[in-house]
């Protein structure tokens, strides 16, 4: 048996590299406060910002990845707010970096040892991961973290057979995206604009990506840029 263990895979990105990977023959678990849609998906509810909820998922997957001949452990869920280095509480990012950051270590932390050779931890992180923008503070910070993140895990496990990879999406058409810059046809066209196909990347180009990466461990320690080209300002 061959598992697909990801975050946030009820909508976006998440939902359609569940897709995949169902299509594939991989047990697929989607780790999130929303069930996916998706037949064949085993949903376990998680609160990413709760060690409680997901050390209780990681007991629930131990005895199913025992018999896993391999693992693609996706860190997809992420949280994105509208904040800036003035008006950021302490708290706020922290909130931020629990879900972002400390989750991934926590569940890296508990299904490590059950992970074989041939399996892959795939982070999702963005063109943020290596630039900045006005008014995504506690996002772009974490989405460093998750790059620095990323390396080290890649250093760490070195002759264990199992490869890592960040993989950076563009604008894509996501409900988080959605949820930052609205529904307004004049800003998404403005946004489109920044790459060379003046388009949005769709969430399925994401997930093949992230599907191919785990299939090729010679992509270890790696980020990959998917933004269809974005423009340098």
């Amino acid at each position: 048996m061959k598992a697909a263990i990801i975050t946030g895979a009820s909508v976006g990105i998440g939902r359609e590299t569940a897709a995949l990977f169902i299509d594939s023959g991989y047990a697929v678990f989607n780790l999130s406060r929303r069930a996916c849609p998706l037949d064949g998906v085993h949903n376990l509810g998680c609160d990413l910002s709760s060690a409680e909820s997901v050390g209780a998922c990681t007991a629930q997957l131990t005895d199913a990845l025992q018999v896993a001949e391999q693992v693609c452990l996706v860190h997809n869920a992420s949280q994105m707010l509208k904040d800036s280095a003035q008006d950021c509480s302490s708290d706020s990012l922290q909130a931020v970096l629990e879900t972002n950051i400390v989750a991934i270590n926590r569940l890296n932390q508990g299904l490590l040892p059950l992970m074989k050779t041939g399996s892959s931890i795939i982070y999702v992180g963005s063109t943020l991961s290596e630039k900045a923008v006005a008014n995504s503070y506690s996002y772009v910070i974490s989405k460093h973290a998750q790059l620095g993140m990323m390396r080290a895990t890649c250093q760490d496990l070195m002759g264990r057979g199992i490869h890592t990879a960040l993989v950076c999406p563009g604008f894509t058409d996501t409900e988080m995206l959605r949820t930052h810059i609205g529904t307004d046809a004049e800003v998404e066209a403005g946004i489109a604009s920044m790459n060379s196909f003046n388009r949005l990347v769709q969430p399925t180009e994401i997930a093949e990506l992230i599907h191919w990466v785990h299939h090729h461990p010679v992509i270890n320690g790696a980020v990959l840029h998917a933004n269809l080209g974005q423009r340098e300002s």
